[in-house]
Formats: structure tokens, C-alpha cells, sequence
């Protein structure tokens, strides 16, 4: 017997509501992109930008604001003090970007260790960790994070053309104009960021060109799930380094765990060739889903948010990505994903309106 938090016969015209439910994505998506131009791109953290990254522990209880003011009196550059484990630990990781060309992890050390001499005196410090990344090495570092997003989305492009319309044969295609689209590229030198937002575009464009409508859904999913994370963190003001990129690593595999799940009962009732229209059987399908849906969805928010809240500030960023990522996941695999299928497809008499009451038979979730 299964837990069903909806009833399988829900009749919710997901269909109907997609032009909306694409209004709004593309409004978040806009909101975001005007955010990200307000402030010049992105704000990178040490991993892409370069800096310098210390540990320190002192001895006797310190209190948490009083070195944030201290090292903020320092005027070190994009400073970032966090308390690690709990206030009786007295630990705390300093993160400042390069002031200058000439900078280096013992001149930023310098400059920390004068701030505590001068402020606390009898209060003995020790630095555990002192780590440099130095600007190319973070350059390097945001192409890889592209190049590992890309190539994700690319698998699960593949993988998806294979299993649910049964054309690896057009998925090799697009592999193999792909890969001779970026040689060309490469042949004119162009950056690697370049590089790979140009594999995405190849990616999408074969896409529609070879008709592998459900791959090209999960891969505007998937897009759209990134770009709404990261427009949400550029308007909270966060950072941008190799935290938040697993976190959109993890994000993109859990939206295409949703995706998935409804495009499999796609593929279930197409195969008892019941007559009915693509747009009715996806709407059955999300709605005979919706349970399933919702509560891996809602379980693993919960999960997420006990570490949001008491994971401590090293992991604060990580589990507010996966936060925005499974609210925003969870919705495009029902209003994106799968009703774009009906809007690549070729136009029939049987697509729903919001008006058009759905048909929806009963089924196991």
C-alpha cells in the first residue's frame, strides 16, 4: 500500500496553464538577468576571483562581531569572516581577495596578524590553514565549473533521446555536431567560458533541429532551474564559488530526478495507445505524479533546511542553493519540462485550454 499525499485523480489542467506558468519563468529569469547586469556579472568568491583563505583559532572566548570589525578596520578587499563550529570553538575563516598584483598569502597575514596583536592582546591565536588562489587559477576554475555543468546537461540530452523516444541513432548526431562545432571554435582560440556557452547553444539548436523534443524540455528545465538560482543569488548579494556550484550539480540531477518520473508515465500511457492526444496524456500524467512529486520534493526541502539552519556557515550557502534549487526544480518539472513538449509538438485540435476540463485515469504513483 502507498502513501498518496494527493489523490491520483487529480484533474489540475497543467496544460492549459502553461503559457502562465512560461510568463512567469521568463519574468524570474529577466528579474534575475537585470540584477546580474546592475552589478557587473556575477560576485565571484576566492575559488573564481582569486584571494586568500585563513584559518584562525584562538584561545580564550572571542566574540564573533568584535573580529568582523576588527579585520573590516583592515579595509582587506571582498572580506568574508565566518565562525566555524560553535561559538566555544573560537574559529574563524577569513576569506579577502588580492589587493594587488604584488599580493600574497604572507602580506595578507601580515596585515591579519598586526589587526590581532593590536585589538587582542592576551588573547594568544594561532593560524591553522592559510591557502592562495591566485587569478588565473580562478579563471581556470570558472571554465571548469561551466565545462562540468555543459557536459551534465549534454549526458542527460543523450540519455533522455534514447530512452523516451527511442533515437540514439540522432542523439550520436547531435553529439558528433557538437563536438565538431566546438573544434571550430577552438581552431579561432575562443575562451573556454565561451567555449561552453557555445556548446550549450550548439546543444539546443540540434536539439530542435532533430526534434528530440524531450530532451530539449529537460535541457530548458534544467537551464531554466540554473539561471533562476543564480538570479536569486545575485540578488541576495551572495557569492559565487565551488560550493555553489556542486549545489547546482546536485540541484540539476534532483530537477532531472522529477522529470524523469513524469516523462516514464508519459512513455507508460503512450504505450497503451489509448487514442488520446499528447497534451491530455501529459496532463494525466503529471497528475497521476503530483504525490510522488511532492513529497520527495517536500522531504528533501526539510532535509535541506535542518542544514540551512544548523549546518553552521560553511555550509549556509550550499543549503540555500538547494533550497531555491528544489522549490524551483520541483516547479519546472511540472509547468516546464513537460508542457513544452506539447508547444514543440505540431498543433492538433486536442490541446487543452485553462477552461478544458482534463481526463485523467487512475494509476499507481
Amino acid at each position: 500500500m502507498s502513501l498518496h499525499f494527493i489523490k491520483n485523480d487529480t484533474k489540475i489542467n497543467f496544460i492549459g496553464l502553461r503559457y502562465y506558468a512560461f510568463a512567469f519563468s521568463a519574468l524570474l529569469i529577466l528579474i534575475g538577468a537585470v540584477s546580474l547586469l546592475m552589478k557587473g556579472g556575477p560576485r565571484y568568491g576566492i575559488d573564481f576571483a582569486g584571494g586568500v583563505i585563513i584559518q584562525a583559532k584562538f584561545d580564550k572566548s572571542t566574540e564573533d562581531g568584535q573580529v568582523k570589525k576588527v579585520l573590516e578596520a583592515t579595509n582587506l578587499p571582498g572580506l568574508v569572516v565566518q565562525q566555524l563550529g560553535t561559538a566555544k570553538d573560537n574559529d574563524y575563516l577569513i576569506r579577502t581577495s588580492i589587493m594587488d598584483e604584488t599580493s600574497t598569502s604572507d602580506s595578507v597575514q601580515k596585515v591579519v596578524s598586526k589587526a590581532f596583536d593590536e585589538n587582542f592582546a592576551g588573547n594568544t591565536y594561532t593560524f591553522k590553514r592559510i591557502e592562495m588562489v591566485g587569478p588565473k587559477v580562478g579563471e581556470d576554475l570558472r571554465g571548469k565549473a561551466l565545462e562540468a555543468m555543459y557536459f551534465a546537461i549534454l549526458l542527460i540530452a543523450i540519455y533522455i533521446s534514447g530512452r523516451f523516444e527511442h533515437r540514439w541513432m540522432a542523439a550520436g548526431i547531435m553529439a558528433a555536431g557538437l563536438f565538431a562545432g566546438i573544434f571550430v571554435l577552438q581552431y579561432f582560440n575562443a575562451p573556454q567560458v565561451w567555449l561552453v556557452l557555445a556548446a550549450l547553444v550548439i546543444t539546443l539548436g540540434l536539439c530542435w533541429f532533430l526534434k528530440l523534443n524531450y530532451a530539449l524540455g529537460a535541457i530548458v528545465a534544467l537551464i531554466h532551474d540554473v539561471l533562476v538560482t543564480i538570479g536569486c543569488f545575485s540578488l541576495m548579494n551572495k557569492e559565487f564559488d565551488l560550493t555553489i556550484i556542486a549545489a547546482l550539480l546536485t540541484l540539476i540531477g534532483f530537477s532531472l530526478n522529477d522529470t524523469i518520473v513524469v516523462y516514464d508515465r508519459i512513455r507508460e500511457i503512450r504505450g497503451r495507445k489509448t487514442g488520446d492526444s499528447l497534451a491530455t496524456m501529459i496532463n494525466m500524467s503529471v497528475n497521476q505524479t503530483l504525490s510522488r512529486t511532492t513529497l520527495t520534493s517536500g522531504l528533501a526541502f526539510l532535509a535541506v533546511f535542518s542544514l540551512y539552519l544548523f549546518g553552521g556557515a560553511v555550509i549556509h550557502d550550499f543549503a540555500l542553493a538547494m533550497l531555491i534549487g528544489i522549490v524551483i526544480g520541483t516547479y519546472s518539472s511540472i509547468y516546464v519540462a513537460a508542457p513544452i513538449i506539447v508547444s514543440l509538438t505540431p498543433p492538433d485540435s486536442d490541446v487543452p485550454t485553462a477552461s478544458t476540463p482534463v481526463k485523467v485515469r487512475k494509476s499507481a504513483a
